[in-house]
């Protein structure tokens, strides 16, 4: 396991952890966490200015993504994303409630006529699922010199003879074409069919599971290895294989009302960003529950969730308790790993 070094904002080659507790120690590094992950912060110049291709593999998935950063000497974390797949459902349920609206007895504005009809769009929901790619993309070169990204390259069903299908019908296509180009501008692009992507992995020995929601390395983050691998290089056996899963954060937006309102016609609050001064989905630490989420507030006291399963495990939890610590982008939780070198099997802790 190595450790993501930066200084002066930007991004230096990965370290060991016993060099990253002697900077510490020395007082040459501060070490603070991101998004769950253990990194320094260099206080003085690093003695070598040498970097190596680091790529990053990104396996896509409809449930669950794999991203892997690898160099040729070393692999340095696998990551297993849970899709984005929740904005289908939230514009569906924001179009009912507005139209519900208007055919009550108060004043409303008239019906606007389409204005994006004829005109090339993303779908939220695409534009969703794979900007959600591209800010795991951002937050992994943030803390590592990433200089290539391989993706495997997946096509939808095309119709024979219709073009306006094959070109803008298909929200798949429209999607991975924006995304190939807001990733070609930051860094050099490859891509791999899914035929080319199984030849290596079965030339290299390895094997994927055939549980797709599996939080293990061989469900997704083989395939994201291998893409890396392709890019960059390196020893044909697998160094690290613990997944650091995240989850995407589901947000409450504001809404005017509940669906259904109390008795006696009242509508209570619903959504919001913030929690008596609290911005939501900040990093806490409590002196009862540990490390949790800050989510509602119910009668002045805070409702805390957990960081792994998101769920709420209090709601009477006073301001003043919690320490803040940080805002996190997503829910993140850390996998036991197992090494595997030809035909021996180790198990170790991430």
């Amino acid at each position: 396991m190595f450790v993501p070094v930066t200084y002066e904002s930007k991004p230096q080659m990965p370290t060991k952890p016993s060099r990253a507790r002697r900077w510490i120690r020395d007082k040459k590094a501060t070490p603070y966490w991101s998004n769950g992950v253990f990194c320094v912060r260099l206080n003085v110049p690093p003695s070598d200015a040498c970097f190596q291709d680091i790529a990053v593999g990104v396996d896509p998935g409809s449930k669950k993504e794999g991203f892997t950063v690898k160099s040729e000497a070393h692999t340095y974390l696998n990551v297993q994303a849970a899709a984005k797949i929740d904005v289908k459902t939230k514009i569906e349920k924001r179009r009912n409630l507005r139209r519900g609206r208007r055919y009550r007895k108060r004043p409303y504005r008239k019906n606007r006529t389409n204005r994006l009809a004829n005109k090339q769009r993303i779908p939220p929901s695409t534009r969703a699922r794979w900007d959600w790619k591209l800010r795991i993309l951002d937050w992994l070169s943030k803390r590592f010199p990433v200089t290539h990204i391989c993706v495997e390259d997946i096509k939808a069903g095309s119709r024979q003879g219709q073009r306006r299908w094959n070109a803008s019908f298909n929200p798949l296509q429209v999607g991975k074409q924006w995304f190939y180009e807001q990733v070609a501008s930051r860094w050099a692009l490859l891509t791999l069919q899914g035929h080319d992507t199984a030849r290596i992995r079965e030339s290299l020995g390895l094997k994927k599971t055939s549980q797709k929601t599996a939080e293990t390395f061989d469900t997704h983050c083989v395939d994201s290895w291998c893409l890396a691998f392709h890019t960059v290089g390196g020893a044909i056996d697998v160094d690290n294989t613990s997944v650091f899963c995240i989850y995407p954060i589901h947000h409450k937006r504001r809404c005017l009302h509940r669906e259904l309102p109390k008795k006696g016609g009242i509508r209570s609050r619903y959504g919001g960003t913030m929690s008596m001064g609290w911005k939501k989905q900040t990093l806490v630490k409590h002196p009862k529950h540990g490390l949790c989420l800050v989510g509602g507030y119910q009668k002045g006291r805070l409702a805390l969730h957990d960081v792994e399963t998101g769920k709420r495990i209090s709601l009477s939890a006073k301001p003043e308790e919690c320490k803040r610590l940080k805002r996190v982008q997503f829910r993140f939780k850390q996998i036991e790993s197992v090494l595997i070198k030809q035909d021996r099997v180790q198990l170790t802790r991430f």
